[in-house]
């Protein structure tokens, strides 16, 4: 892979070489490599198989996850998201010790590889949330919890500039990923002022369902607000707002 440089940027492709736009901006490289039907039958690309294989369901997975916590995932993630996503989940898969190589699982993975994954690069909440926060989960209950003691807003989260408010959220996802299917519950703050003033405690809770055997993670964010003659509005669009796994619970 090439980076296109020059006034005059190309589409398409010329001879052997494809040239295209993509995230990383205007690049180019060499068409060729051995064809589908060698892939899929040549003994000599058995390990090729096997790796593809675990990619692609490392890939569902991550749209299992994404297509989950949806609703706050879109106000909080970068482009790059799920390829991000995937490449964890990969590194979930090869660390499972039951099922032979290309047929290893996300579920029967070390899923702990999540924690503290970060939805959003340009706003991690690692680096914006500094009040401790506790979260727990009940697997018998199903109940998934996030504590904060009062704290001063201007003190404990770095907010973005523009921004007039702020409120926090979480999530629960019970994940299926043999079935592509999920349960999702969330829940949040009101909007609360940025100032120095201490808020009240806070305390969500969500609950999925009770005494299941999937895998269950739990998310927590701050989004960011801006206040206009009387009007809330998401702080530019959302691009700062942050999201993480806080935590990751397996049978």
């Amino acid at each position: 892979m090439a980076r296109q440089t020059g006034i005059i940027k190309l589409k398409g492709t010329i001879g052997d070489i494809s040239f295209y736009k993509s995230s990383d901006g205007h690049l180019a490289r060499i068409k060729g490599g051995p064809d589908a039907n060698r892939i899929a039958n040549d003994p000599a690309f058995q390990r090729t198989r096997e790796n593809g294989s675990e990619f692609g369901r490392a890939g569902k997975g991550g749209k299992v996850i994404r297509n989950a916590i949806r609703v706050l995932l879109q106000n909080a993630k970068d482009k790059k998201v799920v390829s991000r996503l995937t490449k964890t989940l990969v590194a979930i898969t090869k660390t499972d010790p039951v099922n032979e190589r290309g047929s290893r699982t996300i579920q029967d993975g070390d899923m702990g590889l999540l924690s503290n994954f970060e939805f959003n690069t340009n706003g991690k909440l690692g680096a914006t949330l500094f009040a401790p926060f506790d979260v727990a989960f009940d697997r018998v209950t199903g109940d998934a919890s996030l504590s904060l003691a009062p704290f001063a807003p201007t003190i404990r989260i770095a907010a973005p500039a523009g921004a007039t408010h702020f409120k926090i959220v979480t999530g629960a996802a019970e994940l299926d990923f043999p079935n592509e299917a999920s349960v999702f519950e969330s829940d949040e703050t009101g909007i609360l002022p940025y100032d120095a003033a201490d808020t009240a405690a806070i305390d969500l809770t969500v609950t999925v369902t009770p005494n299941s055997l999937l895998p269950v993670i739990q998310v927590v964010g701050v989004e960011f607000y801006q206040e206009v003659n009387g009007q809330m509005y998401p702080l530019k669009n959302g691009a700062y707002n942050a999201l993480m796994v806080a935590t990751v619970d397996t049978v």
